[in-house]
């Protein structure tokens, strides 16, 4: 595989990236899953097993699964890369200067596997195979984190997303998801399969961003060289900004950014917890939030950098997607059920589907009504349990990282 590009969200999904749970998730407690983003602990093992489910049921259909775990230890197999890697996470910022040298010594001698479910799992301190110095090591009981786990690399939609030739490696909103984007940067820039070859369009290591947060969740290139971003509670318009400005009108990029405006909550966290595409012409949405939306284009100006804005108020979101994608007529599945029913299956991820093909998809099997409608509209709905993976509020949209998937033809 050479050639990378996401070019809807619906046409044949080729090639995606996942990532299993694992240590990150064997460390979370009710003390501690709050700050860590999860509602709950969860089942590791089964969380497990109905992941490799999803995952076998994506290669039936001929898809490529990569593995976060398994592509960063290929990484780490390099000691260029894995130096590049220590040098940015390991630093005395975060560990204290104590015991620096120790934990980095120790890390650059562990094996690549080892490391890698590390770099996801985090650190505590009764796991040091020496005694750690300095105030910082003094402080932490044994059960302290010196590196902290990163459980929500689960949900990798959002670390890095493709916007079609290229791919944005997204600073992210909550300081708990932040060191993610760094081992996903190390994967496009040391493995194998990326190195040389990933074009990225925006965001990385390089700079503080500030206040430019991005999250893959808001991000969907619907075709028609035409990308949707959503503004609202983890991705800012000064991101969406920066990334128009980085795809609009570069080869391989985008012709249009259609900025998505929608109310700060964790229900409606991403765009895709509330909108995703069942085909290239029918919408899956929750109407009590999709319906307050207000769109604004933005196209490349006439000047290099410049950025020309037209805001399409009192017209709804699926109309500007028709018009954009120059569709006779788009069908809206609005979420099943009941007002009850309706606001659970939302928050259980019913709107947060992913297209393997039009009109295929894989969902969460205790969106029993919302399931219904998709079958009854003759959407192919591949379930997949949701007991332990939908603890951290997010489906196989969440779940999944395209990297290769195809146009559809208008």
């Amino acid at each position: 595989m050479t050639t990378f590009g996401v070019h809807s969200e619906c046409g044949k999904l080729r090639t995606v990236m996942v990532c299993r749970p694992g240590l990150a998730h064997k460390r979370l407690t009710p003390a501690n899953c709050d700050s860590l983003l999860f509602d709950d602990v969860i089942w590791v093992e089964r969380a497990q097993k109905d992941h490799d489910y999803f995952v076998s049921q994506m290669r039936a259909r001929g898809i490529e699964v990569l593995e976060a775990h398994d592509m960063l230890a290929k990484v780490l197999d390099d000691k260029a890369a894995r130096a590049w890697l220590l040098d940015h996470k390991v630093k005395a910022d975060n560990v204290g200067i104590g015991m620096l040298g120790d934990l980095r010594s120790w890390l650059e001698e562990m094996p690549s596997a080892q490391l890698s479910e590390h770099m996801f799992g985090g650190i505590a301190k009764s796991e040091l195979p020496f005694d750690p110095k300095g105030l910082f090591g003094g402080y932490l009981d044994q059960s302290d984190f010196v590196l902290p786990p990163v459980p929500n690399s689960l949900f990798q939609r959002d670390p890095s997303c493709w916007i079609y030739e290229g791919v944005t490696v997204n600073p992210m909103y909550w300081p708990a998801r932040r060191q993610e984007t760094l081992l996903l940067e190390a994967i496009y820039r040391f493995h194998p399969t990326f190195a040389g070859k990933a074009n990225i369009w925006w965001g990385g290591s390089d700079k503080d961003h500030g206040p430019a947060t991005l999250e893959g969740g808001d991000v969907m290139p619907i075709g028609n060289g035409v990308v949707l971003i959503g503004m609202g509670e983890r991705t800012s318009p000064q991101a969406v900004v920066q990334v128009a400005k980085s795809v609009l009108g570069k080869k391989g990029g985008a012709n249009r950014v259609i900025a998505c405006q929608m109310p700060k909550s964790r229900a409606a966290m991403h765009l895709d917890t509330v909108f995703s595409f069942l085909d290239i012409d029918l919408l899956s949405v929750f109407p009590d939030v999709v319906d307050e939306i207000v769109c604004t284009s933005m196209y490349a100006g006439d000047k290099e950098g410049e950025i020309r804005f037209e805001r399409h108020d009192g017209v709804h979101i699926s109309e500007v997607v028709r018009q954009a994608l120059n569709l006779p007529s788009i069908e809206l599945l609005k979420t099943g059920g009941d007002a009850f029913q309706r606001e659970r299956e939302q928050w259980d991820d019913g709107n947060n589907v992913v297209a393997l093909d039009r009109r295929v998809v894989v969902a969460y099997d205790r969106n029993t009504y919302t399931n219904k409608l998709m079958r009854d509209r003759g959407v192919e709905v591949i379930e997949v349990p949701a007991s332990e993976l939908g603890r951290g509020r997010g489906g196989g949209h969440c779940m999944t990282c395209p990297i290769v998937r195809d146009e559809v033809k208008l």
